[in-house]
């Protein structure tokens, strides 16, 4: 359903109303396209304290795959604050010296991204004005408005973090802001992109289509959010495997038959759908999307026992199921990305959904302690998106008001698209995110409920 007040404020007469009436002023967000893959304008490097990482260095930015100049840029689409070496209240009060001066002048849609360091358990001083980065980061992306989004990136490796910056300073990430994200180090065999032993006669990773040679599985991929994400693994070189219920066999079909990949009709709740899955893919799996998920809302004095269970089965306990079923196996190759579907519901609750809050705060634990063994066991990462407010059938469905609300209640003042869920999970796909892991990334253009 089209978001009319988003259309009305972008007109002359619009944008006088609202502003007169203090109402909120959305800005049309950039998005990635074959046209505009990238934001237009410089990246500008500024810096507080003494920096970690050595970026006032060109070979240094070049090393890290970082196109950013430290020279002045009258409209900027970007600015990477490397905060890296904020170790006391005095350096912490350069980050105010070094952003003051340009945030005015950073582009519509454009990009605040700041690099902090982790927190260092020995020295309290080091922690507590390095978490002070988090408080500011979403402090910022809640007033820096006209689509311009903030974000935090941890960097325990700096060198792993190419991917995760690559995505932050594009297009892709339009609608992820106010987010803390760490980039740590990778066993040293999947640390770096690699072909699969069945790619060899692929071409050769590129940043513009980093997946190919791989196979990736989404669930529930028929329509929605799924699709998107079936669509955008495809766009990156991926041969897509489109899961969904025996209903929707029709519709996963020609889902498939669009992006060149195959369709598997098959309940995910089925206790042996990891083995079937595995028989299915005999040469193996790289990428594991778990998306399929539904609704059964009722407050809960008022919901049967049926309600509950649905949807615990199907949003949370197949996920388990299959993820172990198809780690066990090797189904997943070293080097795999396992992605779940959280939700902001599962962090801040909603009312009506306590199965459904329940089933994705269970995806959060689930990411938060399989991934340290994961990727140490069996060289895959696992990590999750937890989309907020997104435009689908289901919130189409939503009665007025409450989509209205649902859409204002953010720092964007709009809902997020299937696309947008769909560039996180792909950014969290890339072989070259290895470094991201344990990870629950919200897509929810920094909802004002939850974390």
């Amino acid at each position: 359903m089209a978001d009319r007040y988003l259309s009305f404020t972008g007109t002359a007469p619009g944008r006088l109303l609202t502003r007169r009436l203090g109402l909120p002023q959305p800005a049309a967000l950039q998005r990635w396209t074959p046209e505009r893959p990238s934001l237009k304008g410089d990246r500008l490097l500024v810096t507080a304290g003494k920096s970690d990482l050595g970026l006032t260095d060109a070979d240094a930015r070049t090393a890290l795959g970082l196109d950013l100049t430290t020279a002045p840029s009258e409209k900027p689409a970007a600015v990477v604050l490397d905060a890296t070496g904020v170790r006391d209240v005095g350096t912490l009060t350069e980050v105010h010296a070094a952003l003051h001066p340009v945030l005015r002048s950073v582009a519509d849609s454009g990009r605040v991204v700041v690099l902090g360091a982790p927190l260092d358990p020995a020295d309290h001083h080091q922690a507590a004005v390095q978490q002070a980065l988090e408080g500011f980061t979403r402090s910022l992306g809640k007033e820096i408005g006209r689509g311009r989004t903030v974000n935090l990136v941890r960097l325990t490796d700096a060198h792993a973090a190419e991917s995760t910056l690559r995505f932050l300073l594009s297009p892709r990430s339009a609608y992820v802001s106010g987010q803390v994200i760490e980039v740590g180090s990778a066993p040293a065999d999947v640390a770096a992109p690699h072909d699969p032993p069945h790619a060899h006669d692929d071409p050769p990773h590129d940043h513009d289509r980093p997946l190919t040679g791989r196979t990736a599985l989404v669930t529930g991929a028929a329509r929605g959010i799924g699709e998107a994400v079936a669509d955008t693994l495809a766009r990156d070189g991926a041969r897509v495997v489109v899961l969904d219920v025996p209903q929707a066999e029709q519709e996963a079909r020609r889902v498939a038959d669009r992006l060149g990949g195959t369709a598997l009709a098959l309940d995910i709740t089925a206790p042996d759908a990891g083995t079937r899955i595995a028989a299915a893919l005999p040469d193996g799996l790289d990428v594991l999307v778990h998306n399929a998920g539904i609704t059964r809302d009722r407050r809960l004095v008022n919901m049967p026992a049926e309600r509950w269970s649905s949807v615990l089965d199907v949003n949370l306990a197949s996920v388990l199921r299959t993820t172990d079923a198809l780690l066990e196996s090797g189904s997943l190759r070293r080097g795999g990305r396992v992605v779940a579907t959280a939700s902001i519901a599962g962090l801040a609750g909603n009312a009506g959904q306590t199965n459904y809050g329940a089933s994705k705060a269970g995806i959060v634990g689930l990411v938060r302690a399989l991934a340290p063994h994961a990727l140490a066991e069996h060289g895959v990462t696992v990590n999750a998106v937890a989309p907020g407010f997104v435009e689908t059938r289901m919130t189409a469905a939503i009665p007025l008001f409450i989509r209205e609300a649902g859409r204002r209640m953010n720092s964007l003042a709009q809902g997020g698209l299937p696309i947008d869920v769909a560039e996180t999970t792909a950014w969290l796909a890339d072989p070259g995110s290895s470094g991201v892991n344990g990870q629950v990334v919200r897509v929810c253009g920094q909802s004002l409920l939850g974390a």
